[in-house]
């Protein structure tokens, strides 16, 4: 029992030598002598740069659709950038100073490759009408320039803002509409992963041309309250698009933003109700 009981002890001993603590201090049994605490060393502060920031390039900024998307963009703290033929736009507003102005023209290569430095993903309003030849230059031909060379320079996503099908109008304006679908389909291969094409119908909201104001939401915004829910109209021979429900150009410039930088948006062709649909997910 006696030595049992001399063996516990020193058995216990051991472990107040080990773990045995007070305020800190680590107390040792077998020798009367109070070990000094350990010293901590402070780790040194690295500072590590932020990760680089995502930077759009829009195509065609200047215009009504490109100025909302340009500033949606911002409000979203991305480096942002615009190219046109006009170079800086004629806005006053204060975000206009936030921007990185680019002149230029997208069927003459030499002249703006070098705005796609540093750019991770693009944008394009490109579009205009005239005569057949015209639209079809600037509709297709010129985004085609564009979406080649964003390939070749390794931007990860590019989102075209293209247009619905109107039926008649489809004919009417041959050039306008080839050039948009040939441009869809160079986008569909060069960005099979990246791409996305946007087809709004009729854009609405405040549009600015000169000093004038334009509330085209006045018209615009009862028509698509009524025509998103007439869905099934769309499906009518020859009269079907013209039921295309009307779509504002903030919802248009929020889903371009987000399909621009979000890496899991779905590619591929977005109609308007798809656009409709996206924008309400992104308002709740």
């Amino acid at each position: 029992m006696a030595s049992r009981l001399i063996n516990s002890r020193l058995a216990l001993s051991r472990v107040y030598a080990v773990g045995g603590s007070k305020n800190g201090r680590f107390l040792s049994t077998e020798s009367n002598k109070v070990d000094e605490p350990f010293k901590v060393e402070e780790a040194e502060t690295v500072h590590v740069p932020p990760p680089p920031s995502d930077k759009l390039l829009v195509l065609g900024g200047n215009g009504f659709v490109g100025s909302h998307i340009l500033r949606e963009a911002l409000n979203r703290g991305l480096v942002v950038a615009s190219l046109s033929r006009s170079g800086k736009s004629s806005l006053h507003d204060s975000w206009a100073n936030n921007v990185t102005w680019h002149q230029g023209n997208l069927l003459s290569s030499d002249s703006w490759k070098e705005a796609l430095d540093g750019v991770t993903s693009v944008i394009s309003c490109v579009g205009g009408f005239g005569s057949n030849s015209y639209m079809y230059k600037i509709n297709g031909t010129a985004n085609i320039n564009a979406i080649r060379a964003a390939a070749e320079k390794g931007v990860k996503r590019f989102v075209y803002i293209s247009a619905a099908d109107f039926g008649l109008a489809n004919y009417l304006l041959q050039g306008y509409y080839e050039g948009k679908r040939a441009a869809e389909t160079e986008l569909l291969t060069k960005f099979p992963y990246g791409g996305v094409i946007l087809r709004p119908g009729f854009i609405y909201g405040t549009r600015t041309v000169g000093s004038v104001k334009l509330p085209l939401g006045v018209v615009g915004s009862p028509m698509e309250m009524v025509l998103q829910h007439a869905k099934p109209l769309n499906q009518l021979p020859i009269v079907g698009p013209l039921f295309t429900p009307p779509v504002n150009v903030t919802a248009v410039a929020k889903v371009a933003v987000r399909a621009a930088t979000d890496p899991v948006f779905p590619p591929g062709i977005v109609d308007v109700h798809g656009i409709q649909r996206f924008s309400q997910q992104m308002s709740r």
